[in-house]
């Protein structure tokens, strides 16, 4: 009996993951890509950490408060991240399984990399872990938003917050740089890897997130009617519409 209501169970999980689109297909491979996105987004993060010349907004914060009140860099991360997820409640903005999982790997992720890499004396040892931080960390971004399921969780708090009619340029600025002061007074690291971070990861997103997206698979019959319809007149009955072309590419970094 356990094992039959156990199967059931799964059974009524699948079909509630299916029904609902929580991950469309190509399912395997949006999986795979958003696992694989996050676990180097939390190398990426480690990377700028032992590099030691600055980090960004966000980690700034998580530094800030590991070195004032103990505990990991990546712990503080999904402590943040559990948090910022609560104020998503009154926002009525709603997770995806991308969103949840956001907030456990990237985290687990860096406090495994500084547990087992020390950080190098040399500087370029430390400008070289810098650069291939930053650039990482944009492929990463690329990755785990490209696979289209659901936003990270301070991305999240962006976009509700801006849905509500406010700009999101000022949004997203007064997010950013309340989580850099915060950090900062509490003792993380600003350096010339903030400013680097802050200069390279919107062209690296807008590069990378268009690249590595995972789009949805086009409808049964589209292929076949396309041919047939080719030659027909604009605006006539039967000609393909523009709302089936590519969307428009958007970057924006996501975590």
């Amino acid at each position: 009996m356990v094992t039959d209501g156990g199967s059931r169970a799964t059974r009524a999980l699948r079909a509630l993951i299916c029904e609902r689109r929580m991950v469309p297909p190509p399912r395997a491979r949006r999986l795979v890509q958003l696992f694989l996105g996050l676990a180097l987004y939390g190398v990426s993060d480690a990377m700028l950490l032992l590099a030691g010349l600055g980090l960004d907004p966000w980690d700034v914060l998580h530094q800030g408060l590991s070195r004032r009140i103990g505990l990991g860099v990546g712990t503080w991360a999904i402590i943040v991240g559990v948090a910022v997820l609560l104020v998503w409640i009154p926002l009525r903005q709603r997770p995806g399984i991308g969103t949840l999982c956001n907030v456990v790997v990237v985290g687990a992720v860096i406090d495994l990399m500084l547990a087992v890499v020390h950080p190098p004396h040399a500087l370029a040892s430390r400008v070289a872990l810098l650069v291939g931080g930053v650039v990482l960390n944009g492929v990463a971004t690329g990755a785990y938003i490209g696979a289209g399921l659901g936003p990270g969780p301070r991305d999240g708090l962006m976009t509700a917050w801006a849905a509500r009619g406010h700009s999101i340029r000022v949004v997203r600025t007064a997010i950013e740089v309340s989580a850099l002061a915060a950090g900062w007074a509490l003792g993380g690291t600003v350096g010339v890897g903030t400013v680097l971070y802050a200069l390279a990861i919107g062209p690296l997103a807008h590069r990378f997130i268009p690249l590595l997206e995972i789009r949805r698979p086009t409808p049964e019959g589209a292929a076949a009617v396309a041919p047939a319809t080719a030659g027909a007149a604009p605006g006539r009955p039967g000609q393909a519409s523009d709302r089936t072309s590519t969307p428009p590419r958007r970057a924006w970094r996501q975590r």
